[in-house]
């Protein structure tokens, strides 16, 4: 538990002071090399059950979708009465997330068509690697995409970071304390119903001070704290399902008292886009 509270205190603020004042290319950099990191250690855990992927291109390919991501803030758009929106090119060219995907797909396949591995080794090196932009890169980028929405990019990037942290801290003692019904014995015997709940709790609550720092609608704030909450916990019940499977109890030691990178951003991976999703379904609209 020291470990763990010193490692927080080190980290929590030196986030804070990146996602407020840093520029956003160095935001969208940092968060870049985040994921890659994460996914050295998810393709550790695939090695362990046989996949070895391609981790040079996955890697590669993984930055090009946060630069993609980023780009995205080149384009600013403009919602009038009726429905009518004014799309314009503010600066640069944007690149397509999907552009990037497909650049991914086609060089992958390249790779199996002339790669030296045994025959038997291409669908599960092309299953990982795979598995690694979908399940890790793509979704995470959202960070970014949320740290580039006009106006108020900054701070739904924190409200999203505050209610994962809060969430979690508050499922933490809540669960060790008053933990009493298991919610995936077979996956994470040490969460409980009652965790997860006060996690939900949690975050609603981190939404009210959030409205009324930002100025937005409290009833569309508490619909993405919620929306983002159980993703998240989805996102940690399947990051403990990788390591079951490749038998380990954290998927590295690199930060002091949480385990890897993988395990300290598993909630954030699925949140992230669960956000953007809501945000984009009512809030422009509102």
């Amino acid at each position: 538990m020291g470990a763990r509270i010193l490692t927080a205190i080190v980290l929590i603020p030196a986030v804070v002071v990146l996602v407020w004042r840093g520029p956003g290319l160095l935001l969208a950099a940092v968060a870049a090399v985040v994921a890659i990191v994460a996914l050295v250690e998810f393709f550790d855990l695939a090695e362990r059950m046989g996949l070895r992927a391609y981790r040079k291109w996955t890697m590669a390919c993984t930055a090009g979708i946060f630069y993609a991501q980023y780009s995205m803030g080149f384009v600013e758009t403009r919602t009038f009465s009726g429905g009518v929106s004014l799309v314009r090119d503010i600066s640069g060219s944007p690149v397509l997330t999907e552009a990037v995907l497909l650049v991914f797909v086609f060089g992958a396949v390249g790779i199996g068509l002339v790669s030296r591995r045994p025959l038997a080794e291409v669908l599960p090196a092309l299953a990982a690697s795979a598995g690694g932009i979908l399940l890790i890169a793509l979704p995470l980028s959202y960070l970014v995409r949320i740290s580039e929405i006009e106006t108020t990019g900054r701070e739904l990037l924190l409200f999203t970071l505050c209610l994962i942290w809060a969430g979690d801290m508050l499922a933490y003692f809540v669960g060790r304390s008053l933990g009493r019904v298991k919610m995936a014995p077979a996956l994470s015997p040490g969460k409980t119903w009652e965790g997860a709940f006060a996690n939900v709790g949690a975050s609603l609550l981190v939404a009210v001070p959030f409205a009324r720092w930002t100025g937005m609608d409290i009833v569309t704030l508490l619909v993405m704290a919620g929306a983002a909450n159980i993703a998240g916990q989805m996102g940690d019940l399947i990051e403990s399902a990788y390591k079951r499977g490749a038998g380990v109890k954290d998927s590295s030691s690199l930060l002091p008292g949480h385990g890897g990178m993988l395990d300290r951003i598993d909630s954030l991976i699925l949140a992230s886009p669960a956000l953007w999703v809501v945000y984009q379904l009512l809030a422009t609209r509102s």
